[in-house]
């Protein structure tokens, strides 16, 4: 049997692999930075057991190729996610750390449920 704990986690993994692989090598631009992170945020937070999401793209690290743009690479992402499974919330973040693009977890908690709403 899978607990919520292990099922939040795995949700938070699963979506922050998915975000970095689906949308490594996207064009980019520092005047459209803003509008892919969020285009990925709703993307990203449409999905089962979403409930926060907030992505960020670091700017300084675009190279623009001839054409005037750059193409979006994993060192760029600093992303956040929030998962919820029953009373379980795990909050996870990829990020650049030591020139390298790391997923971790970064809380994992149960809290009480509001079972008026």
């Amino acid at each position: 049997m899978i607990t919520d704990r292990e099922r939040a986690a795995f949700e938070a993994g699963i979506k922050l692999g998915a975000l970095y692989h689906q949308f490594v090598g996207t064009p980019i631009a520092r005047e459209t930075a803003a509008g892919v992170e969020a285009a990925i945020e709703q993307a990203v937070g449409l999905q089962p057991y979403v409930t926060e999401i907030r992505v960020r793209l670091n700017c300084d690290m675009m190279v623009s190729n001839r054409f005037g743009y750059s193409e979006l690479s994993g060192r760029m992402f600093d992303a956040e996610i929030t998962t919820t499974v029953g009373a379980t919330v795990c909050r996870a973040r990829l990020h650049l750390e030591d020139d390298y693009p790391m997923m971790e977890i970064v809380d994992i908690h149960e809290t009480s449920r509001d079972t008026d709403n």
